[in-house]
């Protein structure tokens, strides 16, 4: 059951002209600032919302009211893409059971899929990629392709030139995932990729940011500090969110708890008596579970209580100059250790899990002798990855969000998506 408002727009009659799909995006006005502006150099543009909160986001255009269940999505969606001649479907993470299957239809039609998100490469940029991100990625990751790449390509500006706003970004998605939720029957069969309850996140997240700003960082601050005095060598695991798809979908594990247990049972094993391993909180975790508790009991059966230290906040571009390396599933904490040359291990897919870039062979040897990235090949990453795969801009300010807003549409009118421009 769905229904449908009106066409986006009237198809143009020109034959290259795009019909432009938008499924899910981030809680921002982001897809539908894109859209206005395809709108004007005549393209169509349309959008199925799956619960009130897309809705929100993209209301003052038509659109389509998806509201039946998730096992006819597969046959609607399919429809949907012929009926409409869709010839680009736009949408944020590939891994949400809506896209999965509208991304597998829109391939057997030869539709162009772009997914988007925040950046690799941080504060300011954003992914804009064909297919998919993580292991999806098309992105090259040979070292040979990634230096042809960048061949003649200047060095990215990495200097912030756009600030973002916690505050609004924190406003949206509230209204967004609160809304979906106290007005679930509008959208009677909508499923959410979420783990946990919104009301329990927000909760949790308030606490812990209060608890980060009265205490926990001033203390987290305190022990790095203490540490860099002391000189001793550490290794840092800075934790992802437990429902991130990046775990989720881009790993081999079905929690962070194997994680943790497996990163801590080889430092205990292989690395020298004299390392610390320090392991740092996302700073959005909700505190719905106590990984302090679980990195604590895991320190203790194998030994390592003493050299395995847990921290929330504190500031992590101190933490990562003085340590020896870095550990991660597939966090862009990675990238940013890269530019600071710092050795990487990558436990899960990532797009910059490159022979050259991260170190090679087991975990077990990487507490010992860690691999520093190439110099090379480092720099000829960030200039491919910053010149194909990234728009310049943020999601929640301006003028950031305009800045963002025009690249997208420059490289989807200008078919230069995962190509330099």
């Amino acid at each position: 059951m769905f229904d449908q408002d009106s066409k986006a727009v009237s198809q143009s009659s020109a034959s290259s002209a795009r019909n432009v799909l938008f499924l899910q995006g981030p809680i921002t006005p982001f897809f539908r600032d894109i859209a206005n502006q395809l709108e004007q150099q005549g393209c169509s543009c349309f959008r199925i919302n799956l619960c009130f909160g897309d809705w929100l986001f993209w209301r003052g255009r038509a659109s389509t009211q998806y509201r039946d269940s998730q096992s006819n999505w597969p046959e609607f969606i399919k429809c949907y893409l012929v009926d409409n001649n869709i010839t680009d479907l736009i949408l944020l993470g590939e891994q949400r059971y809506y896209h999965k299957v509208a991304i597998k239809l829109a391939r057997e039609q030869s539709i162009q899929v772009i997914t988007t998100d925040f950046g690799y490469l941080r504060p300011d940029w954003i992914t804009f990629e064909r297919n998919g991100m993580s292991a999806n990625s098309e992105f090259p990751n040979n070292a040979q392709e990634i230096m042809q790449m960048a061949d003649g390509l200047a060095a990215p500006d990495l200097q912030q030139r756009y600030s973002d706003s916690f505050v609004r970004q924190v406003y949206w998605d509230v209204q967004y995932h609160l809304l979906s939720t106290l007005l679930r029957i509008f959208y009677f069969g909508y499923r959410s990729h979420q783990i946990h309850h919104p009301i329990f996140v927000y909760l949790g997240t308030g606490l812990r940011l209060l608890k980060l700003k009265f205490f926990a960082t001033r203390k987290a601050n305190q022990f790095i500090d203490q540490l860099l005095d002391s000189a001793q060598p550490y290794m840092v695991f800075p934790l992802q969110m437990q429902n991130d798809f990046q775990i989720r979908a881009y790993s081999k594990y079905d929690n962070l708890e194997q994680a943790i247990e497996e990163v801590i049972a080889s430092f205990a094993a292989n690395a020298p008596a004299a390392m610390n391993l320090v392991i740092k909180v996302h700073p959005l975790d909700p505190g719905m579970i106590s990984w302090r508790r679980i990195c604590s009991a895991a320190a203790q059966n194998h030994g390592v209580e003493s050299r395995v230290h847990y921290i929330e906040g504190g500031c992590l571009d101190n933490l990562l100059e003085s340590c020896q390396g870095v550990v991660t599933i597939n966090s862009t904490v990675g990238v940013w250790s890269l530019r600071q040359s710092k050795p990487l291990y990558v436990l899960g897919e990532a797009v910059f899990k490159v022979a050259g870039l991260v170190h090679q062979g087991a975990l077990d040897d990487f507490w010992s002798a860690p691999q520093p990235p190439k110099p090379a090949l480092l720099e000829a990453f960030m200039r491919a990855i910053a010149a194909t795969i990234h728009i310049r801009g943020v999601y929640y300010s301006q003028p950031g969000l305009a800045n963002a807003v025009n690249e997208a549409v420059h490289r989807l009118l200008e078919n230069k998506i995962n190509q330099r421009l």
